[in-house]
């Protein structure tokens, strides 16, 4: 019998993210009594700033709880100008600005409005776990470039001129990176930038929700390669730096006849971004940003504990991270021991799976990311879980035989 809901063909590749599963398993756990620490959720664990959730009460009593412009209020989109100006040094017009529900429906909005069959989308692995999935969605191949960390997990212009071919039609970058922590330099940015000019066909898409939380220099894409700004769309939001991830904004910035067909697209499925949260976000944006530095300087202290803390196991090698907060140290030196309960590593999945079960620590397995042989682990909890995280797993390193 047919069924009606049987899965698409578009969507028949796509799974629940294993960040996700790996978060409701340890849910479960936690339900039936086990003591069980999460390090594999990417979300600040600092507060909504005040001054944020101010503005957003005032802005629902004052009655900015109507439907706004499909691209996001004038408002907002003039203060993602003026952080622009303030942070990289260049202003887009309002025009170049869509505002999304979160950075996710940005990338979307423009794989969607841009992608046909066939089409490639270059993305580099480690990615974060969204990216191949929301390319098959919407029809485009994803190809992946693989790094490791004798690269610094960046990839190199030979790298990227190998692999464009007449199907590109997108090179998307994310720095500072998710899982990996790698930011890319200027001279990184401008290295690639003399490969992708001799591509005019190529979109550039950078993923720059962590601008915020670098701890070498940021610089921009755009601001690197300004003359390229007719083919680059930025990704940002206010979720990572903010600590407002479940306010759901994020924004593109990209040429106008992009933006428009964005636009067309979110248009048809949100309408558009949440009123109160978008009067949240001006305030954000606007409001002192002191508290950048100072949350980035805690994230800083929290990656050199852990750090050294993984890499005193002698099983984990654990680089560090210039960006982000997260590590993905490898785990390859656990493949072919035996935990304390018996049970053989051949896999980062394996080494995952087993620390939660005889020590209670979710994290997420590098195969997730597509770069196998390594483990994402996210510092952005309280220090207090951090050391209790890195004691259990030092216990299960040493047990390892």
């Amino acid at each position: 019998m047919s069924d009606p809901f049987r899965r698409s063909a578009r969507i028949d590749a796509v799974e629940l993210s294993e960040i996700l599963k790996i978060s409701e398993l340890a849910d479960a756990l936690k339900r039936e009594g086990r003591d069980v620490i999460t390090l594999g959720t990417g979300e600040p664990d600092f507060p909504t700033p005040p001054h944020v959730i101010h503005a957003a009460h005032q802005a629902a009593l004052a009655g900015e709880t109507t439907y706004t412009l499909t691209a996001g209020t004038l408002e907002l989109r003039r203060a993602i100008a003026a952080a622009c100006q303030r942070e990289n040094g260049y202003t887009p017009e309002t025009a170049e600005i869509i505002v999304c529900t979160g950075a996710k429906q940005v990338l979307y909005n423009a794989f969607a409005a841009t992608l046909d069959p066939g089409d490639e989308v270059l993305i580099v692995a480690p990615y974060w776990t969204s990216y191949p999935d929301i390319v098959t969605v919407c029809d485009g191949k994803p190809v992946v470039m693989p790094t490791s960390a004798e690269t610094g997990f960046r990839i190199t212009p030979e790298q990227l001129r190998d692999a464009i071919g007449p199907k590109t039609r997108w090179l998307l970058l994310n720095s500072p990176s998710n899982p990996s922590g790698a930011v890319y330099s200027e001279a990184d940015l401008e290295a690639l930038a003399e490969v992708l000019r001799d591509a005019p066909h190529v979109g550039i898409m950078v993923d720059e929700i962590y601008q915020h939380i670098s701890y070498v220099p940021f610089r921009s894409f755009r601001s690197v390669a300004p003359d390229l700004a007719d083919r680059t769309l930025i990704v940002n939001g206010v979720s990572k730096s903010y600590a407002m991830t479940g306010w759901r904004i994020g924004w593109g910035i990209g040429p106008k006849r992009l933006t428009a067909a964005m636009l067309a697209i979110q248009s048809q499925i949100t309408s558009g971004a949440s009123s109160v949260s978008q009067a949240a976000a001006v305030a954000a944006l606007d409001g002192d940003q002191q508290l950048l530095a100072e949350r980035s300087d805690d994230f800083r202290e929290r990656r050199d504990m852990l750090a050294a803390a993984l890499n005193a196991t002698g099983v984990l090698d654990c680089p560090s991270a210039d960006g982000a907060f997260y590590l993905f140290p490898g785990c390859a030196r656990a493949f072919g021991k035996v935990t304390a309960k018996g049970r053989r590593i051949e896999s980062d999945a394996d080494f995952c799976e087993a620390l939660l079960e005889e020590q209670g620590v979710a994290l997420v397995p590098g195969r997730a990311f597509g770069t196998p042989g390594y483990v994402r682990l996210s510092y952005a909890y309280s220090r207090a879980s951090l050391t209790e995280a890195a004691t259990r797993i030092a216990r299960f390193c040493a047990n390892l035989k």
